[in-house]
């Protein structure tokens, strides 16, 4: 590593860190200049472990010692500032003592994702980064072997979805399916059915089997669907599963958050 101290909140080197917390700017910036924010020494030393490359670290001087542990033997700037111009050039108060902008790898192929797995977990249409986030880390410590998303969800590479996934985003396989309905290729559940997935979807629907009778008659692989925040399931990813599952609720409760949904879940399915 090498360093770079700056003063000045308008040196462009310090381009990729700003705004960060306009949600709808960096939603594009980020995917179209190929980078994604990882934001804490533990996020950051998952990211690197996972083999994802630096492309610049911005931090201040009394965590130079942390950032050298993870960074030391890497050819990538680090940009050492004062607290003031890392709030002013980010729009927040940066307490994790580092954040570095990494090149965004590129995702691998749905049957390479799949390949040996027995449990997936697929996002569909999930807009909470946060819902997002947290579901790779439910995946992680609960024995998923693959996260899938749709077009439509939010991206696990957001810096909110990342720090909430404690950098388990970087530690569950996972990659993006086509739309549950293509015109020019292979569908979402077509390319699970290749597979030999059975397909559940979390569903308030009529004919939905309650999850512990599914549970203890599970097939041999599993693509467990959960829906957005909002209208959960879209008609065609229910039009593609085999089978409807609902967790059985009390107390008026028709449904948990998608999270927490899918935390009970995959703790239903881990046998």
């Amino acid at each position: 590593m090498h360093l770079e101290r700056i003063q000045d909140p308008g040196d462009p080197r310090l381009d990729d860190y700003r705004n960060l917390t306009d949600v709808a700017l960096r939603r594009v910036l980020e995917p179209a200049g190929g980078l994604y924010m990882a934001e804490s020494a533990k996020v950051l030393s998952r990211a690197i472990g996972a083999g994802h490359a630096p492309r610049s670290v911005l931090t201040a001087e009394k965590w130079l010692d942390d950032v050298e542990r993870i960074v030391g033997g890497v050819d990538v700037p680090v940009f050492v500032v004062p607290d003031a111009v890392a709030e002013s050039v980010t729009g927040y108060t940066v307490h994790r003592g580092m954040l570095a902008a990494m090149h965004r790898p590129v995702l691998p192929e749905v049957s390479t994702v799949l390949r040996g797995a027995r449990t997936a977990l697929v996002l569909d249409g999930l807009v909470d980064h946060t819902n997002v986030g947290a579901a790779f880390r439910n995946a992680a410590g609960l024995g998923a072997d693959a996260v899938l998303v749709t077009p439509r969800c939010a991206d696990p590479l957001y810096r909110r979805s990342v720090r909430v996934s404690m950098g388990t985003v970087f530690q569950v396989p996972w990659t993006r399916l086509p739309a549950w309905r293509e015109t020019d290729g292979p569908s979402a559940g077509d390319l699970l059915h290749a597979e030999g997935f059975h397909i559940a979807a979390m569903a308030l629907t009529d004919e939905a089997v309650p999850l512990d009778e599914f549970a203890a008659q599970r097939p041999q692989r599993v693509a467990f669907v959960m829906g957005s925040e909002g209208p959960g399931l879209e008609t065609r990813a229910l039009a593609a599963a085999d089978t409807t599952v609902v967790i059985p609720m009390a107390g008026g409760v028709d449904s948990l958050n998608v999270a927490a949904a899918s935390a009970v879940a995959l703790w239903a399915l881990r046998a």
